[in-house]
């Protein structure tokens, strides 16, 4: 097939969903699309996704519209370019546009649904994992603490298995008949631990048990829309995997369920009967949503279902032949549901946060490999790997030479 021209600042590529996942010539056309740092081996991609040189361009290009215009521009011309971000970011998610809303990321998104729940009783009960993020953690406590609730914390099984991830949820909630509100993360920041999330919603449902997803890392990273969560109430990240500015993330809340997330305390009276109206996150910034329909349009002409087979591909080569080397660990599974990008590892009895900060240090110093240390799971604090679109298989496979010299 063409090679796509992801190059320039053009966003057209002719059939590029077609690519195959090991298809370098495609893959390398799509990763010079990418400015970065090439001097060292990034495989931390994890804490935000970088632009790609297009998206990176037009919101310059906005931010320079935006100075120049000034509150003309924000009185006059704000309105119109919000809603037409929100309609392709609706059909995008295969969501209503009264459905969602942009926020500045999926904490603040997360922050406000968490806050906002509004059917708690005393005696109650929410739960949390290990592998949530340890912000939606905190949210969590404090909901339960307002609300008069006990808070159950559950540790998520090593290995896991997708039945055994239903099985684990299902016997935590019999075994915790109080709980009503369930905080389930998609993909796990600390092991890119993928969870069957339509699965459990639909069994904590059955029960009476609300879910509010935290799909920050999943969107973009995995390919799906809305109804493959099922969930009522997710918050999601742009900034990512879908290649957004920073700072742009989605509340998204089912229609007929907007009453049960009380508005914010801050939110205009113009915005209460909207998904808008439970956050409430003052001037944003404007340049970075005027950009979210171009980071949507590269996304897709790369195409979501070939970025999650590139992403997991790259995974798959340096986890298959890694996986058996002596004491190492390899956290995530090869289940293909259970994973995408993102897979983390720590040496056999090195669970300490200062035994993975220095395997992290010693990749970077010795290797020239970029990764980030975890800490949080309650196995023990591990090391990140995150590959993304601009990396190729000889940046894994570095990372492979690497652990087998580690490993001895």
């Amino acid at each position: 097939m063409a090679a796509p021209s992801f190059a320039g600042a053009a966003l057209a590529a002719p059939s590029p969903s077609s690519a195959g996942a090991d298809d370098e010539a495609y893959w390398r056309e799509v990763a010079r699309a990418y400015d970065v740092k090439t001097d060292i081996i990034n495989l931390e991609n994890g804490y935000w996704g970088v632009m790609a040189r297009p998206v990176a361009e037009r919101y310059l290009e906005n931010v320079k519209r935006v100075n120049h215009d000034n509150s003309f521009y924000a009185r006059r011309s704000w309105g119109d370019d919000y809603r037409s971000a929100i309609a392709q970011l609706a059909a995008a998610l295969g969501a209503r546009e009264d459905e969602i809303a942009i926020t500045r990321g999926a904490t603040e998104a997360l922050k406000g649904l968490i806050a906002g729940y509004n059917k708690l009783e005393a005696g109650q009960a929410v739960m949390v994992a290990d592998l949530d993020y340890p912000e939606m953690i905190a949210m969590m406590e404090w909901r339960a603490a307002k609300s008069g609730c006990e808070i159950v914390k559950i540790s998520i099984p090593e290995p896991s298995t997708h039945d055994g991830l239903i099985a684990f949820y299902k016997k935590a909630l019999i075994d915790n008949p109080s709980v009503k509100l369930l905080l389930l993360t998609h993909i796990s920041n600390r092991t890119g631990l993928a969870i069957p999330v339509k699965e459990i919603v639909a069994m904590a449902r059955a029960k009476g048990v609300d879910c509010i997803v935290d799909a920050a890392h999943s969107w973009g990273q995995m390919d799906f829309i809305a109804d493959d969560i099922g969930a009522d109430f997710v918050g999601y990240n742009l900034h990512k995997w879908i290649g957004a500015p920073i700072g742009a993330g989605m509340i998204y809340i089912r229609k007929g369920r907007l009453d049960d997330i009380s508005p914010d305390p801050g939110a205009p009276d113009y915005d209460q009967g909207r998904v808008a109206g439970r956050i409430h996150t003052g001037t944003v910034d404007f340049a970075a949503v005027l950009t979210l329909p171009d980071a949507l349009k590269f996304h897709n002409e790369v195409g979501p279902a070939a970025k999650a087979a590139r992403f997991s591909y790259l995974r798959d080569l340096w986890v298959k032949e890694t996986r058996g080397l002596p004491g190492l660990q390899i956290l995530t599974p090869d289940d293909p549901r259970l994973h995408a990008a993102i897979t983390s590892i720590r040496m056999e009895g090195k669970t300490t946060p200062e035994d993975n900060i220095a395997l992290s240090k010693r990749l970077f110093e010795e290797f020239n490999i970029f990764t980030v240390h975890r800490v949080g799971v309650a196995a023990g604090a591990c090391v990140r790997v995150t590959p993304s679109l601009y990396n190729s298989p000889d940046d894994v496979m570095a990372l492979v030479k690497a652990l087998r010299v580690i490993c001895g």
